[in-house]
């Protein structure tokens, strides 16, 4: 077996390992861990989650997916918490102590200043005889056969398997909160996603100038005003209505077929009936539209009259593309 065989080997040995690990922790997800749920559900307080080493790490990353998904959440260092950060924790939070062993020195300091202190705690561990796993409330079993380290040693299946409770912990209360598309835009204001949930249509307009001319505007007024608003597209409007467009390919066109545009007005080359969107539509239906007709503008308007373009590099400024 030469060097990239061997590579390849490894990684796929390495994939089976952890994924073979998950599918079997379905099986582990009991009542225990149904009423750990409705606990931290039915809490006041906020959600602690504590570890040392690799665990830490993993508590980490679980915070941030509780707070994103409505669950008030914080990390607390297990190390850090016996030397004065144990004031983290108040009166009515939950706490969630993340170990493989559940037996290190800084864990069986750390749980009865817990215990002392009369909030649940909630285990994620995957030794079942372990100190924390007897001192816990709640246990949220993360048991693996083996680490996908050769030796056994290195922290790998065991913290994907945390890591994976922790999902599963934060998607049960997500289901419990009826957390919706709307809720996770007010937590991710400035990320792409949060974009695709909020922006509508009428935050891009107003970004652009809005052109558009007459249906008699001679061509050179058109290509005045198609020059100048900069979105190689105008409308073309009557009492505030839309009646059709005129595109750079519009142009290119008339100028292929005839020697003169001598009298020609924006009605005689325009498209009618162009693609339109609703001002108040969301800036992802843009795209869909887009995408569908193979239009890099879109005319906005509102009960039929013009509001303004959207243009694909407004979507792609915003990120969401």
């Amino acid at each position: 077996m030469n060097k990239k065989e061997r590579i390849i080997s490894v990684a796929k040995s390495t994939i089976k390992t952890e994924g073979n690990a998950i599918i079997n922790l379905i099986d582990l997800v009991d009542e225990e861990f149904a009423e750990a749920v409705e606990f931290i559900y039915n809490s006041n307080g906020r959600v602690i989650i504590t570890g040392i080493g690799k665990s830490a790490i993993i508590a980490s990353k679980i915070v941030a997916t509780l707070n994103s998904t409505g669950t008030p959440a914080i990390f607390m260092h297990a190390a850090d918490a016996i030397h004065g950060d144990l004031g983290t924790i108040q009166e009515n939070d939950s706490v969630i102590c993340i170990s493989k062993s559940g037996n290190t020195p800084e864990i069986k300091v750390l749980v009865p200043l817990i215990k002392t202190r009369g909030n649940k705690l909630i285990a994620i561990t995957s030794n079942g005889d372990s100190f924390l796993r007897q001192q816990a409330d709640y246990v949220l079993n993360a048991f693996v056969e083996k680490e996908a380290c050769p030796n056994n040693l290195a922290p790998t299946t065991s913290t994907t398997a945390q890591l994976v409770i922790g999902d599963a912990l934060a998607m049960s209360l997500l289901d419990l909160q009826g957390f919706s598309s709307k809720d996770f835009a007010r937590f991710h204001p400035g990320g792409s996603l949060g974009k695709k949930l909020y922006l509508r249509v009428s935050d891009l307009t107003k970004l652009n100038e809005m052109p558009q001319v007459h249906p008699d505007t001679d061509i050179k007024n058109v290509i005045v005003e198609i020059t100048e608003k900069m979105l190689g597209v105008t409308a073309v409007v009557k009492n505030n209505r839309i009646l059709g467009i005129i595109t750079d390919g519009d142009l290119r066109r008339m100028l292929s077929e005839t020697d003169s545009f001598k009298g020609l007005t924006a009605k005689d080359i325009m498209t009618e009936n162009p693609k339109t969107i609703s001002n108040n539509a969301m800036a992802v239906e843009a795209i869909e539209i887009m995408d569908k007709y193979g239009i890099t503008q879109l005319v906005s308007e509102e009960d039929g009259i013009y509001k303004g373009m959207v243009h694909i590099h407004n979507l792609t400024n915003e990120g969401i593309i």
